[in-house]
């Protein structure tokens, strides 16, 4: 089977050794996603805006990737404070309401940088379309 990498030209790709996202047929792991803490729209106390930040990022990644969030299969939700829960929670639902993957959430210690709350990995599996004949 054929592998896909998606890149973002983020300076870690290289430095690590690793991509966003990789495709090996119908299935899909995106790589750990933090928020993009811009001070403004994205503040380092604000979980809830670093989760819809980050799962919209990954909404473009699986684009990509030709699938949807539809696909999503797994979510792993990685905290520095697990009393955020209820505000991450919110904003994974927004998402994925109606969708349901399987998920954890966990309390870690630190993530990368101080500035992040909130990191999440997802599986997704890409399922098959079925095909529109015509006539029928």
């Amino acid at each position: 089977m054929k592998r896909e990498n998606i890149l973002t030209g983020s300076p870690w790709e290289d430095k690590m050794g690793y991509c966003r996202a990789v495709r090996i047929g119908n299935t899909i792991e995106v790589s750990g996603t933090v928020a993009i803490v811009d001070g403004e729209k994205v503040k380092a106390d604000d979980a809830y805006a670093q989760t819809v930040n980050i799962l919209e990022r990954v909404q473009v990644v699986l684009e990509d990737l030709k699938v949807s969030m539809e696909d999503v299969i797994r979510t792993r939700i990685f905290t520095t404070d697990i009393t955020t829960f209820e505000d991450v929670a919110k904003a994974h639902a927004t998402f994925f309401k109606d969708i349901k993957p399987t998920t954890g959430f966990y309390e870690i210690s630190k993530l990368v940088a101080p500035e992040y709350l909130v990191e999440i990995e997802i599986t997704a599996i890409a399922t098959e379309k079925p095909l529109i004949q015509e006539g029928l």
